[in-house]
Order: structure tokens, then sequence, then C-alpha cells
């Protein structure tokens, strides 16, 4: 456990972060400082009006204090950002690690650039400012900028205020794996609710369809959960509902996360085919069989070759694959022998995931059995993910970060141009309205004020059960966020 100290509470939520990205495998707690007992904590951090003092103690005695000049405090923004660089500066002299995000916590990168870039600030001074500001190394600072111009570019087109997404979530999984916190269930405990379910999720759509059907459907991406847990004639049903009820001839993207190859088969790529689905993901994870045994994915490798090769030969052409970094116990090797085995394949599109430690999923209780070292991620790998991702064809097109991730690195989508996924990015820049559907999920609206968003959600239950007893009420919220 690592302690920390605050003379100011105001900045807590950023300390934690910073302090939990230079000590991955401990706990963290922030707390007010109640005394001037400071050697009973780890680190003490002082706030001054014109000044910073931060300490940082081991058994009880200190080893490091550092003063730090910070701007007047009425300016909270640049008060923050330099004591967040004098916080680094000293947990970096001390561990003798750098972070290549630097202090960035709490904000997507590619906001920073876009912002910049949209305002016709040049990429070299976009660049000075990451460095500058939030003391980002200058890869990162230069893959935020490469992200961020292809952002530009493919959205384009897309219909902002007169716009909108859509998602739908199916909290269904073959199993729970090792590191997963998302809303998800066996399918196997609420094989009756299916039915129910797909009632309420259709009563959503209605609302969808009465209060929107003025506004352009731009992008509809059907994730879960495992969306192919639902059979083939469930998925045929739910979506030609969809497609009967609201106008999509002017949408750009329609994506089905098929996700696990032990839920894919013929019969479902056929009906997702039949029904207009432009884009799904075939997601291996890994290619090392070990790993995927330990993770709970219960599938083979072979079964994900199979699950891909069927649906080219059905005529799909744009598949994405999801691989994740960081997974227990995998190393360099591990992963190169895993991008090598996706190169042969070459699907349209590649999302590295740096492996996020998330407090409800069972990965922390391994951890504490095995050891964070288990957990092995780096700038090696990350790198080599890029490159191969290159030789592919393959460019960066998205970006976005997660708590607790390993090595606090960063996911990132590769795609070949035109194959890029458009929800994807909409859901990181936050510009455009997404009504979500089902349980678990949060609908997002943007206000469109001036050259500024703002934004303002509801989310319905995460409780299968319960999102079916209260589907009227899920609906009430987003009459509310909308129309009121």
């Amino acid at each position: 456990m690592i302690t920390v100290k605050c003379s100011l509470d105001n900045f807590i939520y950023d300390v934690h972060s910073l302090v939990k990205a230079f000590y991955p495998g401990e706990d963290v707690k922030v707390s007010p400082v109640q005394s001037d007992e400071t050697e009973s904590c780890d680190i003490f951090i002082d706030y001054l009006s014109d000044h910073s003092e931060i300490k940082i103690f081991k058994d009880k005695e200190l080893v490091s204090s550092k003063i730090s000049e910070v701007s007047e405090i009425s300016d909270r923004p640049e008060y923050k950002n330099n004591l967040k660089k004098a916080l680094y500066e000293s947990l970096s002299e001390y561990t003798g690690r750098k972070l290549p995000w630097g202090t960035l916590t709490g904000i997507r990168p590619t906001k920073i650039a876009v912002t910049q870039l949209e305002k016709g600030i040049s990429d070299d001074e976009v660049r000075k400012y990451y460095k500058d500001v939030y003391l980002t190394s200058d890869q990162k600072a230069d893959l935020s900028i490469e992200i961020a111009h292809r952002e530009i570019d493919i959205l384009s087109s897309i219909h902002y205020d007169e716009g909108y997404s859509l998602y739908i979530g199916i909290p269904f999984c073959p199993t729970t794996c090792l590191y997963c916190s998302f809303t998800s269930f066996p399918r196997s405990m609420f094989e009756k609710k299916i039915n129910d379910y797909i009632s309420c999720l259709k009563k959503e759509i209605d609302h969808v369809a009465e209060n929107f059907k003025d506004k352009v459907l731009d992008s509809v991406y059907i994730g879960g959960g495992t969306p192919t847990t639902l059979n083939a004639d469930e998925l045929r049903h739910l979506i030609s509902y969809l497609k009967d009820r609201i106008d999509m001839s002017k949408t750009k993207e329609f994506t089905v996360e098929a996700g696990r190859a032990d839920s894919i088969t013929e019969e479902k790529l056929i009906a997702l085919k039949e029904m207009g689905v432009t884009r799904i993901s075939v997601n291996p994870q890994t290619f090392k069989q070990e790993t995927l045994d330990l993770i709970g994915r219960r599938h083979t490798v072979e079964q994900v070759l199979k699950a891909y090769e069927l649906a080219r030969r059905l005529g799909f052409d744009n598949i994405n694959m999801d691989l994740i970094v960081g997974l227990p116990g995998e190393t360099y090797d591990d992963v190169y022998e895993t991008m090598q085995k996706v190169k042969e394949l070459d699907p349209d599109s590649v999302t590295v995931h740096s492996l996020a430690i998330k407090r409800a999923s069972r990965l922390n209780m391994w951890i504490e059995e095995h050891g964070i070292e288990c957990i092995t991620n780096s700038d090696d790998i990350m790198d080599m993910t890029y490159k191969i991702c290159s030789e592919m064809g393959l460019g960066a097109y998205y970006l976005y970060r997660q708590k607790n991730m390993s090595g606090n690195f960063e996911n990132v989508g590769y795609a070949k141009p035109g194959k890029e996924g458009i929800y994807n990015i909409l859901i990181m820049e936050e510009k455009q309205s997404i009504v979500a559907l089902g349980a678990g999920t949060v609908t997002k609206r943007v206000f469109h004020e001036d050259d500024n968003y703002r934004m303002e959600r509801c989310d319905n239950v995460k409780d299968v059960n319960l999102y079916i007893e209260k589907i009227d009420e899920m609906i009430d919220r987003k009459r509310r966020l909308w129309f009121t």
C-alpha cells in the first residue's frame, strides 16, 4: 500500500492516477492531510499559493524532498498541471522511471491534438505542447498527432449536431474472462430471459425510431458481452426489427462484435451478412493456447483461424481483430509470435489493447497469488506491434487509455485505408451523441455550443433482470435527457 497525503483535496483524483502509474502493482490511497505528522505516509504533498513541496518517505525516513514553483492557485488548470509535473519529476527521480505519457491522466490524448489542429496550430507546436505541459515522450506525441490527422479526415463527413450513432449491448458471454469487468453474464443463466431481453431492446428501438426520425444515423455498433451468443434466428430477428423501424439508408458503418471464436458459427455469420452488417470482429486476444486457457477464453487457436477463414469465405471484407498485450505470463516473444500470425491472416484492422487491471475482474486475485511481475508490457513490445501493423499497411487511427493499464501504455486501433472503425473514433472524441440500448449501457448526449462541446449522460442499469423489469424507466431516462 502506497499512502499519500495532500494539503488540498481538490486534486486527489489526479494525484492518485499519477502515483498509481508509477506503482502499478500497489494499492494507492490518497487522503487529505489531517495533521503535521507527515512521517505517517509514503508521499506528502503540500500545496501552497506559489510553490509545492513534495516529500517521499521510506520506512518513515525522509528520502527525497523537492520544492517547485507553481502558478497562482486561481488559475486552476495551469496550477494543476504544474503540481502534476512537480510530482512526476519527484517520483521519476526517486524511482528511476519515466512514463511514456508523462503526466497525462484523466484525458484522452488525441483530443488534445485534434482540438489544436482544428484551430490551425502546426504539428510542431502541438508536439511542443505535449512535451512542455505533460512531459509526454516524443514517440507518444507523434502518435497522437498522427492519429489526430486521420480522425479529422475520417470524421469530416459525420453529421454532428444533426446526427447520432447507436450502440446496442448484448450482455451475454459463453464464459467470463479473467481480466473482464464489462457487463456480461453467462447465457446459460439467462436462457429463459433472452426473448424478454430482446423485447426490451425492441421497446428502446421504438423510442429511438419515434424521437430521432429527423436525425441521421451515422453508425451502429452491436457490442457486449458477446453479441454472437445470440443464435442466428435471434440475431436476424433483432437486426431486421432495427432496420424496419429506423432509417439506416445514410449509415456509414454497421458493426457487430462477433468476438469470441467459440460463439461464431456459419449460420450466425450468414445472418449478419444477410442483415447488411458491414464490419465484424473476430478476436483472438492472443495466439498462445496456454494463455487462452489461463484467461478463460474456452476456445482454441484453431477455432479462431476457422472463424476468420469462414468470415472471409462468406464475403466479409472489413474484419477487425482485437489483441491484448500484457496478458499473464506472456513475453515479448509471445506477442511477436501472435503478431506474426495476425500478419499472415491479414485482417482489415487490428486493435492492440494494453491489459487494464480492473478491480472488478478476477485478474486481481490472480495477481495477488502470482505477483504483478507476471504482467509484462514495455516500449519495445508496443513499438513492435506498431511496426508490424505498419508492415501490414495498417495506419493508427484511434487511441485511448484506461486506468491501471499494464506499463501505463495505451490501446491503439490500426486499419487499412477506408476500413477504420468510425464508431470507435466517435466514442473517443465525444463530438456526436450516442444513444445506447441494453443493460449496462451509457447514452451520451453532446451539446454543440459555438465551438465547444458539452456532454451529459444517462445510464441503463447493469443487472439484466432489473433492466427487463424497469425498461420503461430506462426509456424515460433517455426522454428526460433529450426532451426536458
